[in-house]
């Protein structure tokens, strides 16, 4: 028989679910907050992950993948044959994690979230018949992010290792990555790096139109307001043939005294 849980937060309730699963698990609307640390706990997960098929709705789905470094743990996650995203038709009455022999229904209160556990075998069974269907009729979400592990590896390969390494630095000192007011959002961050280490605008936005974070037209509108704002610079650099190429330098002092853990902080604040 399946029991009650109860933590202190969802990342813990979710970890403990997680460990007792025997099979793949169908999780079904979550809160945005339960998508953010499914994914969060998937991503850093150290053992046999279950197979995870999350049912959402499609808006909210959108708001939480507007976050790059959420969608990029994500896509890691798809990619991997480890998680399913799909968009709910309805919504249903509340957050379950429903797998063959266990169903739970997910609960927050004060300080504490609890996973009430169903102990009826028939019930769950059709529980897990009902929303497994549900899940199998739904529409794929769109999941336009690329991989964070695919957008490493291609930077490395097409940009430099010492880039890839600023770029993991700012990502690792950011709570979240949306342009938003609350953080960067993923164009700002490579321009910023990419203008660190002094990378020609053409080969930045080549990246990362081909790697799928954003066209270059969106790279050069971005540059344009941070250089309008101050915190990009550029310097013209001849070709053979064709207009001048453009190198990015950062624009302030602040920034280029401060190291790659530091620069995200420092261009928000110049940002707000």
């Amino acid at each position: 028989m399946t029991a009650n849980l109860l933590e202190r937060t969802t990342e813990e309730i979710l970890r403990t679910l997680l460990d007792r699963a025997e099979g793949d698990l169908v999780v079904v609307d979550p809160s945005e907050d339960v998508i953010e640390s499914l994914i969060d706990v998937a991503a850093d997960y150290d053992g046999d992950l279950p197979t995870l098929n999350v049912l959402a709705d499609g808006r909210l789905l959108k708001t939480v993948m507007d976050d790059f470094l959420v969608a990029g743990d994500a896509a890691n996650l798809v990619d991997a044959d480890e998680m399913t995203i799909r968009e709910l038709d309805a919504d249903a009455d509340n957050t379950l994690v429903v797998g063959e022999d266990e169903l739970y229904a997910l609960v927050t209160a004060a300080e504490h979230v609890a996973a009430l556990a169903a102990d009826d075998d028939e019930f769950i069974a059709d529980a897990y018949e009902t929303y497994r269907g549900r899940w199998a009729d739904a529409d794929e979400f769109n999941l336009r992010t690329p991989a964070l592990s695919r957008v490493r590896s291609t930077l490395d390969d097409d940009i430099g290792d010492g880039v890839r390494a600023d770029f993991d630095s700012v990502l690792a000192s950011l709570e979240t990555a949306r342009g938003d007011g609350e953080g960067l959002d993923e164009v700002t961050i490579s321009l910023l790096v990419a203008a660190k280490n002094d990378v020609l605008l053409y080969d930045i936005s080549k990246w990362g139109e081909d790697v799928g974070i954003a066209s270059k037209a969106t790279f050069s509108r971005t540059k344009t307001r941070l250089e309008d704002m101050g915190l990009i610079d550029t310097e013209k650099v001849p070709i053979d043939v064709g207009r001048p190429r453009l190198r990015l330098k950062l624009g302030d002092d602040r920034l280029r005294e401060a190291d790659a853990g530091e620069l995200a902080g420092v261009a928000h604040r110049m940002l707000n």
